[in-house]
């Protein structure tokens, strides 16, 4: 199996984001040992307990204290920014550690309608989605589509491009734009199979790439016993329970567990179906068969474990039960 790895970066409570970032790096550096092929980061937004609203500037950081192993965006949300600005900022980080970095786009906002207007981003932003991608293209790829601009940095670096999608919409852009599609199963499983059946169906080659490439995101929690995963898995459980219908709320062990059995809290649960929760056999089987199901040439990993320990030893379990050689990474979609 070809596994990477989406670092969510959470901020547990009695932690601090520079406590999220330490962590962050210690699992890349783990996870480089290990042979998984790369580490994104998302962009997210007023959310108390989770550290990646910068994803370049945590690229950067790890990307200082690591060698080998790819690093990027798992995404960096277009319409939050000018394209000029993300090609500059990616141009700098492939210019600093070339052939590491993949830059992964989504046109979601990463938060609520507030935070939205915040970011002096209206409604209609995503609307432009796929012009903003092929101005970005343009500008790493020194083919600049505004006449009398260039990246610089960024000119010429032809970082590679990631679609992501929760729907069939970003299927259906990365297929005609000849793009690898990530689809985020993670959280979203109900249209895995569909979006993926577009995009390969749909697919056109481009200069970036020859044949279709699909990326499955999937939850996957690998402790030394079953019964501890389990364990582990209803704190995550808890944890995006309380975080979606907690409304800011300090809420106990006990009322997080009645939320969770609340129509509301089924519903949210049900974000988690794709989850390899176990033994590390038991979760390198679960992903085994996840990768037939969702016709997908890489699962990327969201470690749910409640704390940094024993989402490296979750790391550490399923890289040893997958087969995963250590080598440094490589594969065809860069």
């Amino acid at each position: 199996m070809r596994l990477s790895i989406l670092d969510l970066a959470p901020i547990r409570p009695g932690e601090t984001p520079a406590d999220s970032f330490a962590a962050s790096v210690t699992l890349a550096q783990r996870a480089e040992q290990c042979g998984y092929l790369r580490v994104w980061y998302a962009e997210h937004h007023n959310m108390a307990t989770i550290a990646s609203s910068a994803p370049s500037v945590l690229v950067a950081h790890v990307a200082a204290h690591t060698r080998t192993i790819r690093l990027g965006a798992g995404g960096v949300m277009l319409p939050n920014h000018a394209p000029l600005t993300v090609a500059e900022q990616f141009g700098t980080l492939e210019s600093l550690h070339p052939g590491r970095i993949d830059l992964g786009l989504g046109r979601a906002p990463g938060s609520d309608q507030v935070t939205l207007r915040a970011l002096r981003r209206s409604a209609s932003s995503a609307d432009t989605f796929p012009d903003d991608v092929l101005e970005l293209q343009g500008y790493l790829s020194g083919e600049s589509r505004v006449q009398g601009v260039d990246a610089t940095p960024g000119r010429g670096t032809n970082v590679p491009l990631y679609i992501l999608g929760s729907s069939s919409y970003g299927a259906r852009l990365a297929a005609v734009l000849g793009l690898p599609y990530a689809h985020a199963s993670h959280f979203s499983p109900e249209v895995l199979q569909e979006a993926v059946a577009a995009y390969r169906s749909g697919f056109q080659s481009s200069r970036q790439l020859a044949q279709p490439y699909v990326i499955a995101g999937c939850n996957v929690v690998a402790a030394d016993t079953h019964e501890d995963a389990e364990e582990q898995f209803h704190d995550a459980r808890r944890r995006r329970v309380v975080s979606m219908l907690g409304r800011g709320r300090r809420i106990d062990d006990e009322e997080a567990d009645a939320l969770l059995t609340s129509p509301a809290g089924v519903r949210v649960q049900q974000m988690l179906a794709y989850s390899a929760v176990g033994t590390p056999a038991e979760v390198a089987r679960y992903l085994e068969a996840f990768v037939v199901h969702a016709a997908a040439d890489e699962v990327i990993t969201a470690h749910q474990s409640p704390t940094a320990a024993q989402r490296v030893h979750s790391v550490e379990l399923l890289a040893a039960a997958a087969g995963l050689t250590g080598s440094a990474p490589g594969t065809g979609a860069r």
